[in-house]
């Protein structure tokens, strides 16, 4: 069973462990809902400020002729996202951003309002609550609103439908977010340089049941927690949380010597073979004929310097447990299988 959202291939026990029905843990996996763990637990997935926004848009152009209640809208990751409509009429809706199993996750319950008219083409305009770019380097250009592009796009596919399904020549649609000034003053974006609200996000459409956003708070959350793995990024952070579920997992990036000075107790260091088998062996790669890590695991995958770099990652990790993963989940090599 593939989760679509991130293409992971769910182990049958895993399945097994949830003790549900197969049919129904078959159709929550397939609509992108639920992410199932190791251990059998199932989390809710959320939707993204981008699938909301795109909710709250298309809905808005639909009320320009009916109402609407509910809305289907495309998400980055190619499934349909469903949304119910909070308010609807003459060209403007509400939806609300629903909750999940992020408990973090601060804008769950913001309204996205969507106010629209007919107009030439479509032309999607950032409201008040939508934070403003002010400083170059990022996605959205200087002085336009923080729409990303993926769900700028997301958002422009659905009004095309709606604008479709109506026979309008075009539309224009006004995103809000009425109390997304109040909750920027929350996330990082002054220090990015996002101004006056929220950023519109979302890469898959998705929210995962997990924060990958730890920040300052990770030397701490290393130091104060018994059981913890170190992961070296957002794919390493992805299926850590499926394969250690009752772990904490903190992302250190290449500063794995770091979070082990931190850490204590039930340590594991999870991770792409790039970052992971370099940190066992940062020299592993002279000499050989190959550029990176990736290289030699496709063209050699049996090469001696490959474990030698897994065996000098264990002795670094001085009692870690080291867990390297391939890009869709699977384990690639697992200390605890070579004692």
């Amino acid at each position: 069973m593939i989760d679509p959202v991130n293409n992971f291939d769910i182990p049958e026990e895993w399945i097994a462990r949830t003790g549900m029905p197969r049919e129904e843990v078959e159709e929550k996996v397939a609509s992108g809902m639920i992410v199932v763990l190791s251990d059998g637990s199932v989390l809710k997935r959320g939707y993204t400020t981008g699938t909301t926004a795109t909710a709250a848009a298309k809905a808005a152009v639909l009320s320009l002729k009916k109402t609407v209640d509910h809305v289907s809208v495309p998400t980055p990751a190619g499934l349909r996202a469903y949304l119910e409509v909070s308010e609807s009429g003459s060209g403007r809706a509400v939806v609300k951003k629903i909750r999940n199993d992020h408990e973090s996750d601060i804008t769950r319950g913001l309204e996205f309002v969507g106010e629209a008219r007919e107009a030439d083409g479509i032309r999607i305009l950032g409201g008040k609550g939508i934070g403003v770019v002010k400083r170059d380097g990022l996605q959205v250009p200087k002085g336009q609103p923080a729409i990303n592009p993926n769900p700028m796009a997301q958002i422009k596919a659905a009004v095309q439908e709606a604008v479709e399904e109506l026979g309008l020549r075009g539309a224009e649609v006004t995103i809000s977010i009425p109390e997304g000034e109040r909750i920027g003053k929350e996330t990082l974006n002054s220090r990015i340089g996002v101004e006056g609200g929220i950023s519109v996000l979302g890469s898959t459409g998705f929210v995962e049941p997990w924060n990958d956003h730890l920040g300052e708070m990770k030397g701490d959350l290393i130091r104060g927690t018994e059981k913890v793995v170190l992961t070296t990024g957002r794919i390493g952070m992805r299926y850590s949380h499926m394969l250690f579920p009752d772990y904490t997992v903190v992302m250190v990036g290449s500063r794995i010597s770091e979070g082990l000075e931190s850490a204590s107790g039930d340590i594991v260091i999870c991770g792409l073979p790039g970052l992971v088998l370099k940190w066992g062996n940062p020299k592993m790669l002279e000499g050989s004929g190959y550029a990176t890590v990736v290289e030699m695991l496709e063209k050699a995958p049996e090469h001696e310097r490959l474990k030698e770099a897994f065996r000098m990652a264990i002795e670094k990790g001085n009692g870690a447990r080291i867990v390297v993963i391939e890009r869709d989940g699977s384990v690639l090599m697992d200390s605890k299988s070579e004692n």
